[in-house]
C-alpha cells in the first residue's frame, strides 16, 4: 500500500470510528483537507479555531468517547489552545491534529510558524512532533490510547506539512488501539475500606467527574443506598447521583448550599472518589472536613495527597474499586445521621427568590419543560453557578461545563458539539450575555447546520460574577464589569437567520420559554435580568466552606 501522511492519519481516524471533525484550514494543513475530501468522516467548518476545540469537547463530554479537531500553523493553533487547555483541566478525550510549516523552515519564523509542540507540553496529556509519516502509524493509534487510558485528556499531533505530503509504502495498518487496563485494588484494601465505612456513625461520599469517566454512577448509587450515606458532588460530577434520590445533597463549595457545606463538616468519615480536591470545592484544604477521616480514590497518582492528605488512599480506577468494595459494606438505616441531615436542611433552607425572572426561578421552569435526558451546556459565571445549584441533573453527561478553566464562550460551541453526537435530543445553552459574546459567531455555523439548540441568554448588563466580587470584596468599587452598549441578542441571532425571541418583565415564563424550547431546529431566548441578584451562598476565595457570605439571606 502506498500513502501520504495525510491519507494515513484520515484512514486512522476512519478506522478508529471518528465521523465528525471540527476544524478550519489553511495553508500548513490543506494536505489534510484534501485528504478528507474523499472520505466519509463529515466535516464542521467552525467560525474560530476555539470552537472547533470546544465542538469536539461536546462530542466527547456527552458521549465519553474520544474527538479530533484540525487547526492550521501560526494562529490557528494559537486559538486553538484556550479548548485544548480546558479539556486538560477537565479530563476530556480530544485528539488536536495541527498543521504545521515544512520540516525544513521549523525555527526559521517562517510564516505562520510558531512552537505548537512546546507550547502544548503543559496543557496535554501528551503532544507528538511528527517527523516523518512513517511515525504516523504508530502516533495515531497511540495518541488514542493515551486520551482515554487512565485519566483521559487531550493530546495534540502536529504535522509539519511536508509530512503530511510524503508517501510512504507499508504492508498493513495498525491494530486498533486498546487503551491500557485500568487500576484496581486487593482484596485486603476494599476489605479495609468497607471497615471504615461500616464503622463509621456519619459518612458522606464526596464524588467528582471521575464517577462519570469511569461510568461509576450506578455503583455509587449502590453504595449510597445499601449503606445509607448522603452524597454531595463537584461541579464536574453533577448529574453522577440523581438529584431526586433522599441521599442527594447537590453540589458542594463555593456556591454549594449552605446546608451542604454545613453537612459535610458534620461527617465523621469522607469518601473522595474521582475528585481533586479542587479549591473551589473544599475551600481552604486544611480546613475542609477537619472532623472527618479521608478516603481518597482516584485514578490519577498525581493527585494523591497533593492538596489534601487522606487517612487511606488508593491509586485505582473507582468503577473497579467500588465492584470490590460494595461486597463488604453492610446494610444500614442510619437514622440518627438521616435525621441530623433533614434537620441541617430546615435550618439552612435554600435561597428561595420570589422574582419571576430571577434565574433560579428561570432554570427551574427550563427543567420543568424538557426531558430528563436534556442536555443542558453553560458558558461560565453567574448563570453557571445558578445552573450548579437549581438544575435537577438525574444522569450522568446531562450538564456540559467549562470547570477547572472557566471558559467563557465554552457554551454555545459544546453544545452544537453535543447536538452533533446526540441529533434526536434537545440541547439547551444556557449563557450570559458577557459568555455569548465570547464565540457568538457560531451562530453562522449554527445555522448552517440547523440542529435542535435553544440558546438561553441571562441578560444582566454585566460581567455578573466579577460584578458580584467586586461588591463582595473590592468595596463596590465597580470597573470593566458593566456593558454600556446596548444590542439586541434577538436581531443579532435573527441576522443569522436563527428564530429568536426577547423576554421581558410581563410576559409569562413558561409560555416564552416554551416557544424557543420547542421550536425545530436552532432558537435563541433573551432575557432580561435584574444585574443586582448575585448566586448566594458564597465562599470569600481562600476560606473556609463555612465562611460563606448570604448563606442566611431568603427572599
Amino acid at each position: 500500500m502506498r500513502y501520504s501522511g495525510a491519507q494515513i492519519i484520515i484512514k486512522l481516524l476512519e478506522k478508529y470510528g471518528i465521523d465528525i471533525i471540527a476544524g478550519i484550514p489553511g495553508g500548513a494543513n490543506l494536505p489534510l483537507y484534501n485528504a478528507l475530501y474523499e472520505s466519509k468522516i463529515r466535516h464542521i467548518l467552525v467560525r474560530h479555531e476555539q470552537a472547533a476545540g470546544f465542538i469536539a469537547q461536546g462530542i466527547s463530554r456527552s458521549t465519553g468517547k474520544p474527538s479530533v479537531c484540525f487547526a492550521t500553523s501560526g494562529p490557528g493553533v494559537t486559538n486553538l489552545l484556550t479548548a485544548i487547555a480546558d479539556a486538560k483541566l477537565d479530563s476530556i478525550p480530544i485528539i488536536a491534529i495541527t498543521g504545521q510549516v515544512s520540516s525544513s523552515l521549523i525555527g526559521t519564523d517562517a510564516f505562520q510558524e510558531v512552537d505548537t509542540y512546546g507550547m502544548t507540553i503543559p496543557i496535554t496529556k501528551h503532544n507528538f512532533l511528527v517527523k516523518r509519516a512513517s511515525e504516523l502509524l504508530r502516533i495515531i493509534p497511540e495518541a488514542f490510547k493515551i486520551a482515554i487510558g487512565g485519566r483521559p485528556g487531550p493530546v495534540v499531533i502536529d504535522v509539519p506539512k511536508d509530512i503530511q505530503n510524503e508517501e510512504i509504502e507499508f504492508d498493513s495498518w495498525p491494530k486498533s488501539f486498546a487503551a491500557d487496563a485500568a487500576s484496581n485494588i486487593s482484596r485486603q484494601s476494599a476489605e479495609k475500606i468497607a471497615k471504615m465505612i461500616n464503622k463509621a456513625k456519619k459518612p458522606l461520599m464526596y464524588i467528582g467527574g471521575g464517577i462519570i469517566a469511569s461510568g461509576a454512577e450506578g455503583l455509587v448509587c449502590k453504595l449510597a443506598e445499601k449503606n445509607s450515606i448522603p452524597v454531595t458532588l463537584t461541579l464536574t460530577g453533577l448529574g453522577a447521583f440523581p438529584a431526586c434520590n433522599k441521599l442527594y445533597l447537590g453540589m458542594l463549595g463555593m456556591h454549594g448550599a449552605s446546608y451542604t457545606n454545613f453537612i459535610v463538616e458534620e461527617a465523621d468519615l469522607i469518601l473522595a472518589f474521582g475528585v481533586r480536591f479542587d479549591d473551589r470545592a473544599i475551600g481552604h484544604a486544611q480546613q475542609f472536613a477537619r472532623n472527618a477521616k479521608i478516603i481518597h480514590i482516584d485514578i490519577d497518582n498525581a493527585e494523591i495527597g497533593k492538596i489534601k492528605q487522606a487517612d487511606f488512599s488508593l491509586c485505582a480506577d473507582i468503577k473497579k474499586a467500588l465492584q470490590k468494595i460494595i461486597p463488604f459494606v453492610n446494610k444500614n438505616g442510619r437514622r440518627n445521621w438521616l435525621l441530623q441531615i433533614e434537620a441541617g436542611r430546615k435550618k439552612h433552607p435554600k435561597f428561595t427568590p420570589k422574582d419571576e425572572l430571577h434565574p433560579t426561578n428561570i432554570i427551574k421552569a427550563i427543567s420543568g419543560l424538557v426531558c430528563p435526558d436534556t442536555i443542558i451546556t453553560t458558558d461560565v459565571g453567574q448563570h453557571q453557578m445558578w445552573v450548579a445549584q437549581s438544575y435537577p441533573f438525574e444522569s450522568p453527561r446531562t450538564l456540559l461545563t467549562s470547570g477547572g478553566l472557566g471558559t467563557m464562550g465554552f457554551g454555545l460551541p459544546a453544545a452544537i458539539g453535543a447536538a452533533l453526537a446526540n441529533p434526536k435530543k434537545r440541547i439547551v445553552c444556557i449563557s450570559g450575555d458577557g459568555s455569548i459574546l465570547m464565540n457568538i459567531q457560531e451562530l453562522a455555523t449554527l445555522k448552517e447546520l440547523n440542529l435542535d439548540i435553544t440558546i438561553i441568554i441571562m441578560n444582566n448588563g454585566h460581567l455578573g460574577l466579577v460584578r458580584q466580587q467586586q461588591e463582595f470584596f473590592y468595596g463596590k468599587k465597580y470597573i470593566a464589569s458593566k456593558f454600556t452598549a446596548k444590542h439586541s441578542f434577538k436581531k443579532i441571532a435573527e441576522a443569522f437567520g436563527i428564530r429568536a425571541f426577547e423576554l421581558t418583565r410581563g410576559e409569562k415564563l413558561d409560555s416564552a420559554l416554551g416557544k424557543a424550547l420547542r421550536s425545530k431546529g436552532p432558537s435563541l431566548i433573551d432575557i432580561n435580568v435584574h444585574y443586582a441578584h448575585n448566586v448566594i451562598p458564597m465562599v470569600t476565595p481562600g476560606k473556609s466552606n463555612l465562611e460563606m457570605i448570604g448563606g442566611d439571606i431568603y427572599e
